[in-house]
């Protein structure tokens, strides 16, 4: 059995993709376990590449399986933490980036500056498996949702990466008068956020909705374009190829951003680095205060087939 931890959200486990199917190839007679959120599962299961979700939360958790895995490979962190999560379950191999902390040392070297997808690709180069880092796409979900509408989700997992909403409304606005339909998303605790949003922009009733990650995975593929700041459903609409504009303010786009050779995914960064996490507390990042919605609108523009 290999054994891979990535306990994080639904943008991290999109950077993985590549990664995780290039060991799928490579190991094509093993089970592959991942150790994820189990409310991931949805959203895993549409990677094509993993047998079992080994449920964790956090790296509070213990990561039991039966047998011991032969290799586990820490798609997580650089260490020592999530190294010694993994060292716990006692595989044959560990492969992961090299920490002295951990005991760890045949490891590739960490890179602060590298595009997670990049990342997790180096890591198990390393180790002897092939992988693309371009393969992104994730498999859409049989389920029932209007198609080509214009998705705009206004929130974030921190505040340093949440655009004020009457911006994310003006934006919905001029988009509606344009003759988008546009619906505003967010997860069932973001909803008075995407209604506070509607309204202010006048849409009709409905135009607010809380999904499942099946249903915004299936929105997303089915979008005409998606409108958010540096969160998970940006991932989505690059696994799906739509069409995207997305804002960002403590990190840089070199890191978290789409493909640069995508035009159809447009990135909007006014900063000059990235920084430690969400260093700057509850505030929004002064990156992201510099967007404007002219400036949004005109990127949307661009991103739109002609």
């Amino acid at each position: 059995m290999i054994l891979v931890l990535r306990a994080l959200g639904v943008g991290d486990l999109a950077a993985s993709v590549p990664a995780i199917r290039g060991l799928r190839a490579a190991f094509r007679g093993d089970t592959l376990a991942l150790a994820a959120p189990a409310w991931l599962t949805p959203l895993i299961d549409l990677i094509g590449a993993v047998d079992r979700v080994v449920p964790v939360d956090g790296l509070a958790s213990v990561v039991r399986t039966s047998p011991a895995p032969e290799i586990a490979l820490n798609l997580h962190g650089r260490g020592p933490e999530s190294h010694r999560l993994l060292q716990a379950a006692q595989p044959a191999k560990l492969w992961a980036f090299a920490n002295a902390e951990a005991r760890h040392l045949d490891g590739p070297a960490w890179d602060p500056g590298e595009h997670e997808v990049r990342r997790w690709c180096r890591l198990v180069n390393h180790y002897g498996v092939a992988t693309d880092p371009g393969d992104l796409t994730l498999a859409v979900p049989e389920v029932r949702v209007p198609a080509g509408v214009t998705i705009i989700h206004p929130g974030a997992k921190s505040p340093s990466r949440r655009w004020p909403a009457g911006r994310y409304a003006a934006v919905a606005r001029r988009l509606h008068a344009d003759g988008h339909r546009v619906m505003i998303t967010g997860s069932p605790a973001e909803h008075d956020l995407a209604a506070q949003v509607a309204a202010g922009a006048g849409l009709p009733a409905g135009a607010a909705v809380s999904t499942t990650l099946g249903e915004l995975a299936a929105l997303v593929a089915r979008a005409r374009l998606l409108i958010s700041g540096d969160t998970g459903i940006a991932h989505l609409a690059t696994a799906y190829g739509t069409p995207s504009v997305v804002l960002f303010g403590p990190m840089s786009p070199v890191r978290w951003g789409p493909p640069p050779d995508r035009p159809q995914h447009r990135a909007i960064w006014h900063g000059t680095r990235s920084e430690p996490g969400d260093a700057l507390g509850a505030g929004v990042h002064p990156a992201l205060l510099a967007v404007s919605p002219e400036e949004v609108l005109a990127e949307s523009a661009s991103a739109l087939p002609g």
